[in-house]
């Protein structure tokens, strides 16, 4: 990488009164302008103090990761668990996961629950700290393959989350019409005109924070309405307390049900998925390494307590578990709602409440995996990272970034009409892909721990930080191990786990494009950190400017 810089010519102190940064261009890094708004802007105290903030809030930033910043920062504490917590959702990702309970025993959930909480907390714990010692969009992304492994898994999950909601539209009509026999082009129609829905809501920033937090509220409300309605509701005996406690069945076909168990749990593992997604909104908050930890912790314990009374009341309503599994509506979720109300309308809109959050979910997927995209991108991490790397200056957001990624969740789309078990491959790689961007920088941050400069929040008491960094590395080589292995045997082309071949197509093209172009474009942290000290120096002199409008009001 050349060491020359080719500066634009500034024009004196005009240009430092508006508040903008001098674009910065070399062989691979180019510094667009801030977006700190006009000092113009400044008509009275709360407006110029929360700029101030802003600008402040910039410096460190730039001061500490060599990026320049062009988001806004209008997300608070609340917008930010709305974020982490309404893309995890441990209730509503349950649901999907709630077939595996009803064939292989409640146990299996339940108990899966407990396991991956704790695996979810000492997760929580690393990225916090993480997020803590330098919050920026890239997160946990520390090299060109974390990247890749955090971007597609975020981009997965979110295709995810689309074919659960095409899944369960197309299952209330067959609840209505039993006979119907649902087409795979027709669940994927629905699958794309969804993810068309979905992509406005991402090209605005301004109203994403109360989107973020209204997230949070319709998750919650949900999760209240659907417990007391099944329980009011629900005719007959409830399931007895031995059968949702201590029953296992193993229907796998596989001999050890310790196998058959351990595959199981990437079903409860949903329930603590994507727990980075918070991180990734640290540029669009004024003090991320506090309020990050808050969000992301906030995400596990909200999610442990949801899941969990969720399951038990859920499994507690089964009235007849042989029906559920012989329905053909291929949402079992609402099978459980109609044996529990006994009634097809209150399914149906106990279902539409579990849409509702489902809709909802994927607005906070698509931020998730257009923040991952583009500030990836600022690194040239992958193709025509120029266009992907734009923040539009109308509205303020990462509008290529989310279209493009919107755009690969319609290819994606498109393996389902080929193979519904290829695509549920995929569903395995959001999570295996999510905990191996997870380790990789973890395994850098263990043998640091005592001389790397941490954040705000630390555990570093009673050894509690290293021994969830420790899990943290641990679970993610056991979980993709395990979660590779067929989901029952004797195995056939029809009921294959194919994720080991999406890691390995995965791995081939990433491969091919580091090759090909990575290994020459990418920018490492050690390039980027040549331009702390001149990006400083700028928002120090943008900041001045600030206090000085500030003293004539």
């Amino acid at each position: 990488m050349s060491s020359s810089l080719n500066k634009k010519e500034s024009s004196g102190s005009e240009d430092l009164v508006k508040g903008s940064v001098y674009q910065i261009t070399s062989n691979s890094i180019r510094f667009p302008t801030t977006s700190v708004r006009h000092l113009d802007s400044v008509v009275d105290e709360k407006n110029a103090s929360k700029l101030l903030k802003e600008a402040q809030a910039n410096l460190k930033y730039s001061a500490n990761t060599g990026y320049a910043p062009e988001l806004r920062r209008d997300f608070n504490v609340l917008s930010l668990l709305g974020i982490g917590f309404g893309i995890t959702n441990s209730w509503y990702g349950i649901s999907g996961a709630m077939i595996a309970g009803i064939s292989g025993g409640s146990t299996l959930i339940l108990y899966g629950i407990i396991i991956l909480a704790i695996v979810g907390m000492c997760i929580a714990v690393t990225l916090s700290e993480m997020s803590s010692i330098m919050p920026h969009a890239s997160a946990q992304i520390f090299g060109y393959v974390t990247g890749i492994l955090a971007w597609l898994g975020s981009v997965f999950t979110g295709a995810a989350v689309t074919m659960t909601m095409a899944s369960a539209v197309t299952g209330m009509y067959v609840l209505y019409n039993p006979t119907t026999e649902i087409k795979s082009w027709q669940i994927f129609l629905c699958y794309e005109i969804f993810l068309i829905l979905l992509i406005p809501f991402n090209l605005w920033e301004r109203p994403l924070p109360a989107i973020s937090t209204a997230t949070l509220y319709i998750s919650l409300l949900s999760f209240f309405i659907i417990i007391v309605v099944v329980l009011s509701m629900h005719s007959g005996e409830f399931q007895d307390a031995k059968v949702v406690f201590t029953e296992f069945n193993n229907s796998t076909g596989w001999n050890s049900s310790a196998i058959a168990f351990i595959i199981g749990l990437v079903n409860p593992n949903w329930a603590f998925s994507c727990l980075d997604a918070a991180t990734h909104i640290a540029e669009e908050t004024l003090h991320p390494e506090t309020q990050i930890p808050i969000a992301i912790i906030g995400t596990v314990v909200v999610g442990f307590i949801t899941a969990f009374s969720y399951c038990v009341a859920m499994f507690f309503s089964i009235n007849d578990i042989e029906g559920i599994m012989t329905s053909n509506t291929g949402v079992p979720i609402m099978d459980i709602f109609y044996q529990a109300t006994s009634s097809k309308a209150a399914a149906v809109g106990l279902q539409c409440l579990i849409l509702l959050t489902a809709f909802s979910c994927n607005i906070g997927c698509h931020t998730w995996s257009s923040r991952i995209a583009y500030s990836f991108s600022r690194d040239n991490g992958l193709p025509f990272s120029k266009y992907w790397a734009k923040v539009n200056e109308r509205t303020g957001t990462v509008v290529n970034a989310h279209v493009m990624s919107c755009v690969l969740n319609g290819i994606i789309g498109l393996i389902y009409l080929g193979s519904s078990s290829a695509f549920n491959s995929i569903l395995v790689c959001c999570v295996t892909f999510l905990l191996l961007s997870y380790m990789i920088p973890t395994l850098f941050l263990i043998p640091q721990r005592n001389t790397i400069k941490h954040g705000p929040f630390w555990m570093n008491k009673f050894g509690i930080g290293l021994t969830c960094n420790f899990v943290t590395c641990a679970w993610a080589i056991f979980a993709f191990v395990f979660y590779n292995f067929p989901t029952v045997m004797p195995v056939s082309g029809g009921n294959m786990n194919y994720s080991s071949v999406v890691v390995g197509i995965v791995l081939i093209i990433c491969v091919g494009d580091w090759f090909i172009r990575g290994r020459r474009e990418f920018v490492d942290v050690r390039e980027r950190e040549q331009y702390k000290d001149e990006l400083a120096d700028q928002l120090s002199n943008q900041i001045s400017n600030i206090e000085v409008v500030m003293s004539r009001q």
